[in-house]
């Protein structure tokens, strides 16, 4: 089948005759303007054995200019999107024209005086002119019309930071045909670019101006083009953004203005990761890769949040093997078709299995014998543990026994067991449940050659399950933002924030610690959830509301990492401590895991009471989950407060 041509381009035909013609009457133009421009613009002062040559040369020139024209791709370039490429190809195109004419006149000149040197100069000035007119008039008149079009936009835009990031993003709103934004002004704290304008956009002043411009122009969003800027000096200029209820969107990093990758599809909105306050983590990462690399690495529950990023973290280490498992078999596939694509190389694993199945976890050990294993398996959801605790004992307990037994029985030379700050002094089932598999794996360090270690750490902004998803939610379907209790406290952590530090910790490991991450300083769920209706651009209590709902069953007020009898030892990352391992009676636990086992199997009504004789710290009563009369009006008393005051401007901290 014969290729088929494309059909003829008139309109493409049409503007290069056009400019064509043009280029030829600026030849014409540029030679004669510049003769007179040399005499002053008097016709009479001009001698015939100067106008001579020039006129006798210019057919030729006119030919020799546009066969340089159209070589330069003059004719071709899309001049509404000119740039400095196309700048110089005119520029260089004009001069060659400029030295092709005065060697071409040399050749016509007279024999009583050559053409005066001035001209040669004049006409090269004049020719560039004139080309410059016509192929930039169209961008200029085209940017005139966007930017008097983008007024009429529904979007008024706030741009903070006047550096090199904020004029590019400047430039292609201005410049693109479906922006529908507008930009109104531009903030920066350099006190010597206020009054100065970027693209014509004028900079009003420092960040104490923010609201009030934000109400001046009646500012839609804010963009924080400030690329380089700390996660403190982020959080203060946030802080004071949120106020304005006002939308706001940020660039990620410097490295996309280091690799030029600045525009507006790389603008994300601003997470409340950001009004944090802190830098982020800085880990070790050449203890990670000299400890996993080139070593098989087995990531239990590997498709879950931390597991995900676990396994996204170790494949960039080079292991010799990746081995995913996991019980829900759309989160193993989605890891697996990401990593496949990122890491085409890496010998990958992905198998469907439950910790929880002796036999199965048993003959994956056998096969493929890993070197390292993360056990992230496990059952995190307290509220739904609280209903149903036999599955918390069975899936967290006895599903970390059988893996970190089959681990032992097969060679594995580290176990890392993830567990959470809900494991100290626990009221909940789950948190009770991770307390004993801390013990399982302190114990079995004492008996075999495998290196066992457990990771404590708190909430991880993202994750499955955590608020911060539920509070998008929340806010997408306009409310209300639902807040247990307002003076209820969690430390947060981004995933890959801990995930570093849990690689980091095994890196460490020497068998038998329970290693603490630092989780900075504790956060107000109710200032989370007031932060993030503010940087959706919403007014609490007016767009929406907050509504406290009570504590759920087995829910505690504060979270704490440590339990009073374990001590703290530092390690070499200061974020990273070690808890000393708390003695116990071997034989009596391991007794009182096999009523513990029997009890789950015969969904014993019991079980409560067998956890609570092994962890001792465990105390499901002192946060009981319990609505009295008084407990739901003092939360509803609460609720009318925390949107009246902050309709009123005067948030509740």
């Amino acid at each position: 089948m014969k290729d088929r041509k494309e059909p003829f381009n008139f309109q493409k035909f049409y503007r290069r005759i056009g400019l064509i013609v043009y280029d030829v009457i600026s030849i014409i133009m540029a030679s004669y303007v510049a003769i007179l421009m040399r005499y002053e613009f008097r016709v009479e002062a001009i001698p015939d054995h100067f106008m001579a040559p020039v006129n006798t040369f210019l057919p030729i020139n006119i030919i020799i200019t546009i066969i340089i024209f159209y070589l330069f791709r003059l004719y071709d370039s899309l001049w509404a999107y000119a740039g400095e490429k196309e700048m110089q190809n005119l520029v260089v195109a004009c001069v060659i024209s400029g030295f092709i004419n005065a060697v071409g006149l040399q050749f016509f000149k007279s024999d009583i005086q050559p053409v005066p040197q001035s001209y040669y100069f004049l006409y090269t000035f004049l020719l560039i002119t004139a080309i410059f007119v016509s192929r930039f008039s169209y961008r200029f008149f085209r940017t005139q019309k966007q930017r008097s079009g983008n007024r009429n936009n529904n979007k008024a835009v706030m741009i903070i930071g006047a550096g090199e990031a904020a004029n590019i993003i400047i430039k292609e709103i201005i410049t693109s045909n479906y922006s529908t934004m507008s930009i109104k002004c531009i903030i920066d704290d350099d006190t010597n670019k206020w009054g100065r304008y970027i693209q014509g956009i004028r900079v009003v002043g420092g960040r104490d101006r923010i609201v009030e411009c934000a109400d001046l122009y009646d500012i839609d969003e804010i963009i924080v083009a400030i690329p380089s800027v700390s996660r403190k000096e982020m959080r203060k200029i946030l802080d004071i953004c949120k106020n304005t209820n006002c939308k706001l969107r940020s660039l990620p990093g410097m490295y996309q203005l280091v690799n030029g990758e600045v525009n507006v599809s790389r603008l994300r909105d601003v997470e409340v990761e950001d009004l944090l306050g802190r830098d982020p983590i800085s880990v070790d990462m050449d203890s990670i890769a000299g400890y996993v690399q080139g070593k098989s690495v087995m990531v239990t529950g590997g498709g879950g949040s931390i597991g995900s990023e676990l396994c996204r973290q170790i494949a960039g280490h080079n292991p010799k093997r990746l081995i995913i498992v996991d019980i829900y078999e759309n989160n193993a596939y989605e890891i697996q078709q990401e990593l496949k694509v990122k890491y085409p190389e890496l010998d990958l694993v992905v198998l469907i299995a439950s910790v929880r199945n002796t036999l199965r976890i048993k003959r994956i050990f056998e096969k493929y014998r890993p070197d390292i294993v993360y056990h992230a398996a496990a059952h995190k959801h307290v509220p739904l543990m609280e209903d149903s605790p036999t599955e918390a004992i069975k899936n967290n307990v006895f599903g970390t026994w059988k893996t970190a037994l089959a681990a032992a029985e097969c060679g594995c030379k580290k176990f890392v067991m993830i567990s959470t700050d809900k494991a100290v002094n626990p009221t909940n089932i789950m948190g009770a449940s991770k307390r004993i598999c801390e013990m399982i794996v302190q114990t079995f360090n004492n008996h075999y050659d495998t290196e066992f270690v457990a990771v404590r750490f708190g909430n991880v902004l993202g994750s499955n399950g955590s608020v911060i998803p539920l509070f998008k939610k929340q806010i997408a379907a306009g409310g209300p933002v639902t807040v247990t209790d307002p003076e209820i406290i969690r430390y947060f952590m981004t995933i890959s924030e801990a995930v570093s530090l849990v690689l980091q910790a095994g890196a460490f490991a020497k068998g038998g610690e329970i290693f603490v991450l630092d989780m900075g300083e504790p956060v107000k769920i109710l200032d989370l959830a007031e932060n993030l209706i503010k940087l959706s651009g919403y007014k609490v209590g007016e767009d929406i509301r907050i509504e406290f709902t009570g504590l759920r069953p087995g829910e505690k007020l504060y979270e704490e990492m440590l339990m009073d009898e374990e001590g703290l030892q530092d390690t070499a990352n200061k974020m990273i401590h070690i808890g000393k391992p708390i003695e116990l009676d071997e034989m009596k636990f391991f007794s009182q895991l096999e009523k513990l086992n029997t009890a789950a199997r015969q969904e014993s009504p019991e079980i409560r009471d067998l956890v609570k004789e092994i962890v001792q710290t465990y105390h499901p009563d002192v946060h009981k989950y319990t609505m009295t009369r008084e407990r739901k009006a003092a939360l509803l008393k609460a609720t009318e407060k925390i949107n009246a005051d902050a309709m009123g401007g005067n948030p509740w901290n």
